[in-house]
Formats: C-alpha cells, sequence, structure tokens
C-alpha cells in the first residue's frame, strides 16, 4: 500500500465485516481556499468540515456529475456552500461574520437546512435535489442523518478541520455485515471512535491500522483531491446577455461600467459600452 499525499481520499473495505469507508485529508487544497477570506475559525473550522463531508460524499457517487451542498440558515452563519465535480475538484464559501464566536451548529443556523444538488453529465438532465431540515449538532451529525435515511443504510463520520487540515474518516455498513459478524458494526464503531482529531490528518494505512489492526483490509488507491476556482467569464457574459440589453445599458448608464464580483472565487470582472455590441452584435439590414 502505498502512502497517499495530502488532498486525496482514499476508500477501503473491511472485508471479513462487509463495512466499507473512506478517508479523506485536504491539506494545500484546504489551504488555498480559506486564504482567499477571512474567516473567523469557527465558521472557517465549519467550512473545512463541510469540504471533508463534500469530498467524501461525491467520491461515492454512483452517477458522475457536480455535487454542491450547502448548509442554510437564519442565524449568524448564513451560508456554507461546497461544491465539487466528479474530478473531485473542489471549491467553497461561507457566508458569516468575520468575528463570530464559538457556537453550537444550531445557534449559528437557526432554523436551517440541508440542501444537495446533483447535476450529472447525463444530457439536458434535471439536477437531483434534496432539501432536509438540519438535524444534529454538528456538520458530520447532519449528513449522517441525511445519509442514513436517503440510502437506508447505518452510516457515521468523523470530521475535523482547522488552520492547515480539513479531514474526515466515514463508514458505512453494508447489506451483509450482519450475517459476517453480528458484533462487527459495533465493534468498529467502537473502535472509530477513538480516533482524535488530529489522528484524522495521519496517512490512511497508518490511522487506518492503529484503528482495526485486528480486522482484514484492503485499502484502495488514493484519488486526488484540488482544490479549483478558474475565471469563467463565459459565465459571467451569459447571466449579463440573459438580463437583456435595455437592462444592461441602464446599469451602464447609471454605474458607467458594470463591475461582476465571483464571492466563491474572489474574482472580478470589468466591463464598460463596449460590451453592449459583444453581447448584442447589432442588426445588419441586407
Amino acid at each position: 500500500m502505498s502512502t497517499a499525499a495530502y488532498d486525496s481520499v482514499s476508500r477501503f473495505l473491511l472485508e471479513n465485516l462487509d463495512i466499507r469507508g473512506a478517508l479523506v485529508r485536504l491539506g494545500p487544497a484546504w489551504h488555498e481556499m480559506r486564504s482567499r477570506h477571512a474567516y473567523a475559525p469557527p465558521v472557517r473550522d465549519l467550512l473545512g468540515q463541510l469540504a471533508a463531508v463534500t469530498v467524501l460524499v461525491a467520491g461515492n457517487l454512483k452517477l458522475p456529475g457536480r455535487l454542491t451542498c450547502q448548509l442554510q440558515g437564519h442565524g449568524p452563519v448564513r451560508l456554507l456552500v461546497m461544491d465539487c465535480d466528479e474530478q473531485l475538484r473542489l471549491r467553497g464559501l461561507a457566508k458569516a461574520p468575520a468575528d463570530q464566536a464559538p457556537a453550537a451548529l444550531p445557534e449559528l443556523f437557526g432554523d436551517g437546512k440541508l440542501v444537495l444538488t446533483l447535476q450529472t453529465n447525463v444530457a439536458a438532465g434535471r439536477p437531483y435535489q434534496s432539501i432536509v431540515p438540519l438535524e444534529g449538532g454538528s456538520v458530520g451529525e447532519v449528513f449522517e442523518h441525511f445519509l442514513e435515511n436517503s440510502e437506508q443504510t447505518p452510516t457515521r463520520l468523523w470530521l475535523s478541520a482547522d488552520e492547515d487540515h480539513a479531514c474526515g474518516l466515514f463508514l458505512q455498513k453494508l447489506p451483509e455485515a450482519d450475517a459476517r459478524d453480528p458484533d462487527g458494526w459495533n465493534r468498529v464503531l467502537h473502535l472509530a471512535g477513538t480516533v482524535q482529531p488530529g489522528e484524522l490528518a495521519l496517512p490512511p494505512e497508518v490511522l487506518l491500522k492503529r484503528l482495526f489492526a485486528e480486522e482484514d483490509l484492503r485499502l484502495y488507491e488514493p484519488r486526488p483531491v484540488t482544490y479549483h476556482c478558474p475565471r469563467d467569464e463565459e459565465k459571467v457574459l451569459g447571466m449579463l446577455k440573459s438580463l437583456g440589453r435595455a437592462e444592461v445599458a441602464e446599469a451602464l448608464a447609471e454605474q458607467g461600467e458594470l463591475k461582476i464580483r465571483d464571492d466563491i472565487c474572489q474574482h472580478e470582472y470589468r466591463y464598460g459600452e463596449e460590451i453592449l455590441d459583444r453581447l448584442f452584435p447589432p442588426r445588419t439590414l441586407h
């Protein structure tokens, strides 16, 4: 088994127990994402936990596509959003006060909800979307509730994030687990429950051997995860064109130029009056 570097997700199987799992470890990608925004530590850590669990879920999707996970609320934290495509390219954003003090998840979000959207690569396919109330006192508990209800399969998550790392451990009980070992799932949960937050940043073979030393474990090759937030002028121009020439012209007359900022990636786009003919070419009379 080769050592997985940071910015990767490693799937594994406890073969004799029919229990699957995965471990995600984000380092440089997480640092680059959070460095573009000035988050208070509690908000930063919540966003890091969402980054880790989004990669874990996206890495297990049966249909390839782009997964967007949002925690929305009416409390001090209004939004956490994380976007991950089938190549495990990740980007995300939090909207919250820069001086947010530590608090429990229900206090931070108030009357919140979890929104998951999957845009598959099927041509002209509509996105799949699930909207459920936030149930649980942590990001991990919220996703445990969602996954258990949606997949009808017992699931556990351990998530950790700080200034340097965003990590997560995922376990899921498969259909034959009880037949293989009636006590296997409870035993594995007890062992995994001893993990300390800092240990989640250990290489998979080190951590998994430490936790499940007596179990027959198969560790698969890691998949790389990258932070991906390029400029996307085509998307911006498409948005402007959808407004229509009259509305774009009115905005230019009022402001002198158009300034559009991408909140997630922190890119800025500026356009003057020349954008009108670029978006809406004059008709040529024949």
